[in-house]
């Protein structure tokens, strides 16, 4: 499994990462403890979780369970020094913590000191803020996006103040490194500009939707990255789960994603299944399966951190753990473009 670095943190990670947001839902603990048992021994290092996982569906029930499992794991192994951790603060409008409070001062330590306690560890390697307060264009908000309403200086203001409430977690131990989730190439140069202008915690990472179904990063962001050493942290590298391939021809698995949150969340189109039509012939011309095609292209982008997938059993953990053997030729890569370019953003 290769490493990359995190950032400029010295913090180094394993080029796939364990994402965790079934766990609670659609994976159940025990299962839980098992892939991450079954992701280290295969090179893993890297774990994400997020204080409002676990999802499919979300409940004000289930916030923070995902944490609790992973700390439970830890406890029961005592293996914490073998992971690096991230997890991330909730956003504004998320009505299950907080009030749908945004980000701020008050918020983080509060937020910090619950994730701490539910994963039963004093540290957390990689903070991150799931969604800005000024809100983002990602999650299919791109197609009518609308910054006309931002504020410039709330927004200068917020990230003073919420960057100097993170330097006090980071001397109090509580964090390591920040990274963001959901950030567009100018949100991320600001946090950066401020952040190197008065000393506190730098972009390390941004974790931002990639797949070859969403290919938003490859221009402004993918400058961004390979210019200031902050690398992307890929979720949804398999497409949600369409380009398995498990989805098409009116196929709905029981359990699946799609059987619980049957929109996908914005993603289920008739577009979609064309383009995944397409990605699934260059895998069968080229004898390649499907999903480690499918990460496998995304690890070999020049901004990428860490590809982070989800596996909502042993199994599919285990295919995916192939994935570092392959390695996508010139001409593989070259029809994945032509694809894209027939089927650009199909949700």
């Amino acid at each position: 499994m290769k490493m990359n670095p995190l950032g400029r943190t010295g913090i180094q990670v394993s080029e796939l990462c364990l994402g965790t947001m079934t766990f609670g839902t659609q994976t159940e603990e025990t299962e839980a403890h098992a892939q991450i048992d079954m992701a280290l021994a295969g090179g893993i290092n890297f774990v994400d979780a997020a204080e409002m996982y676990p999802v499919n569906p979300i409940s004000a029930e289930t916030v923070g369970l995902t944490e609790t499992i992973i700390g439970n794991w830890f406890a029961k192994t005592g293996r914490r020094s073998e992971v690096v951790l991230a997890t991330k603060h909730s956003g504004s409008g998320f009505k299950h913590a907080r009030d749908g409070a945004p980000i701020s001062s008050q918020t983080i330590p509060e937020a910090v000191e619950g994730s701490l306690r539910r994963l039963q560890t004093d540290h957390i390697d990689l903070y991150q803020f799931h969604w800005p307060n000024r809100g983002s264009y990602m999650f299919r908000q791109n197609w009518r996006y609308d910054p006309s309403k931002q504020s410039h200086a709330e927004t200068m203001a917020h990230m003073e103040d919420a960057l100097e409430a993170l330097q006090r977690q980071v001397d109090k131990g509580n964090i390591r490194a920040f990274g963001l989730s959901n950030e567009s190439a100018w949100g991320t140069s600001q946090w950066l500009r401020i952040a190197e202008e008065r000393g506190w915690p730098r972009v390390a990472s941004v974790q931002n939707e990639y797949s070859m179904l969403c290919r938003l990063y490859d221009t402004d962001m993918a400058e961004m990255s390979v210019n200031e050493d902050v690398g992307l942290l890929a979720f949804s590298p398999l497409g949600a789960g369409f380009l398995t391939g498990k989805y098409q021809h009116g196929s709905v698995p029981q359990g699946s994603r799609m059987d619980l949150v049957p929109e996908m969340g914005g993603r289920k189109s008739a577009r979609v299944f064309d383009a995944v039509d397409a990605y699934l012939a260059i895998a069968q011309r080229h004898g390649v399966d499907p999903v480690h095609m499918a990460l496998a292209f995304t690890l070999q982008r020049p901004f990428m951190c860490s590809s982070i997938f989800g596996a909502t059993r042993l199994d599919q953990l285990e295919h995916i753990l192939k994935t570092p053997e392959v390695t996508l030729s010139e001409e593989i890569l070259a029809e994945i473009d032509d694809a894209h370019r027939a089927h650009p953003m199909p949700y």
